[in-house]
């Protein structure tokens, strides 16, 4: 509508928009998601939760502001360290609502320890979650046999490591016999495929002796080595393993669980057989080859991955799918928090409960009680009693009353009846 004022210009009022709630939280969404979709945010971690469902809720704080923050399972199953209240980290991700309660937040693609690596970082805290539950006790090292008749070797059948083991032995162990189980000894599936080589030589136990082995490289190469499965695996075999991962320099998790430790390849075979004689290495050429080519062929799939990740159809549906899962949690939440305030009811109530049994005493009661009954008792006896004194009474004076007016009684004090 057009309104003029004393000067004659003419002004039309704003359009009056009213935003339904949910509609206003999805446009802020939409635009914050649009500015800010690519960040690097530094900042302390708290309120840290990892959910059953693989999400990982915390807030990011430094010390004039805090922001909650999201990484959803597909993205935090990549991590390698597990994220710790008071840790400095770089997140990168974007800015986006909550849009069933209106909270910003970040939702993280990435995270990255301030200081030490990543994998240093995880490395740390896997060796100090085995260490507190006991699996670095010498005490549970089993002997290395001094004299092995059938040694089992888990290794990459290409692995020059391999190479280097069979040549001492063929030359200082001629009795010996040899059992490969070949593995993948570097990428993700790595650490799967060497466990599953310790539990078959212990199911078989067709060796006396098993050596786990690969050739030195950098802490992602030998990241498969540093695997709590694999650990656990080492530590629950039946027969002695060897570790012999890398150079003297590189120490992986399943050192400290093994029940011997060679700082190379070619020391564990002179450990196995006993002997002392130095062995030159062999070249490891063709294993760092391989090692290029699939770090070559996982750049390539992953970029791939990123391509298709990042068209617009499958980004929506990750969102909501994304969305509807942090409700879910934050239900789950909510019900396991009333879940534990009617159990601390029922708790106290029972504590209450208790508390006055333990305070009542049952045989002074009873005794009150039979004490009540007797008196009791005994004054309805009496006024029984007396009740049929006076019934009695009255019923004699009845009695008399009676025969006092019978015609018969009247007959007897001389009356007659005469009948014409």
């Amino acid at each position: 509508m057009a309104f003029a004022d004393q000067l004659g210009f003419t002004f039309r009022a704003p359009d009056r928009r009213i935003w339904a709630v949910r509609d206003l939280v999805a446009a802020a969404r939409t635009h914050l998601e649009r500015e800010y979709s690519d960040i690097w945010v530094e900042g302390e971690i708290s309120n840290f939760r990892a959910h059953d469902s693989g999400h990982l809720y915390f807030t990011l704080k430094d010390r004039d502001s805090q922001i909650r923050a999201v990484m959803f399972r597909s993205q935090a199953r990549l991590l390698r360290f597990r994220p710790e209240n008071g840790m400095q980290i770089v997140l990168r991700g974007r800015v986006t609502v909550y849009e069933d309660k209106g909270d910003l937040q970040l939702s993280a693609e990435y995270l990255e320890p301030k200081g030490a690596g990543a994998l240093q970082i995880a490395f740390e805290q896997l060796k100090a979650k085995l260490e507190t539950e006991g699996l670095f006790d010498a005490a549970q090292k089993k002997p290395v046999p001094p004299l092995p008749r059938r040694i089992g070797i888990v290794t990459s059948p290409q692995a020059a490591a391999l190479r280097d083991i069979l040549n001492i032995l063929r030359r200082r162990h001629h009795s010996a016999n040899i059992v490969i189980f070949p593995a993948q000894v570097q990428g993700e599936s790595a650490a799967n495929e060497v466990a599953a080589g310790i539990k078959y030589f212990n199911r078989a136990k067709n060796v006396d002796v098993i050596i786990v082995t690969r050739g030195g490289g950098s802490a992602e190469d030998l990241a498969a080595f540093n695997h709590e499965g694999l650990a656990r695996s080492i530590a629950a075999s039946q027969i002695p393993v060897i570790s012999a991962v890398g150079h003297e320099t590189d120490v992986t998790i399943i050192d400290f669980v093994a029940d011997l430790r060679a700082p190379t390849p070619s020391a564990a075979a002179e450990l196995v057989i006993r002997s002392r004689q130095e062995i030159e290495e062999q070249a490891e050429g063709l294993g760092l080859r391989l090692g290029r080519a699939v770090r070559y062929r996982l750049l390539m799939a992953r970029q791939a991955l990123i391509q298709a990740a990042q068209h617009g159809a499958f980004a929506r549906m990750m969102d909501g799918i994304n969305q509807r899962q942090q409700k879910l949690d934050d239900l789950t939440f909510r019900l396991e928090k009333t879940e534990r305030r009617l159990i601390e009811q029922h708790r106290r109530r029972w504590e209450r409960a208790s508390a006055a049994v333990r305070h009542y005493d049952a045989r002074r009661v009873l005794a009150g009680i039979r004490k009540d009954l007797a008196s009791q008792t005994a004054n309805l006896a009496a006024g029984m009693r007396n009740a049929l004194v006076f019934q009695k009474s009255r019923l004699g004076r009845l009695q008399l009353q009676l025969q006092a007016l019978s015609p018969v009684s009247i007959l007897e004090r001389g009356y007659a009846l005469v009948f014409d």
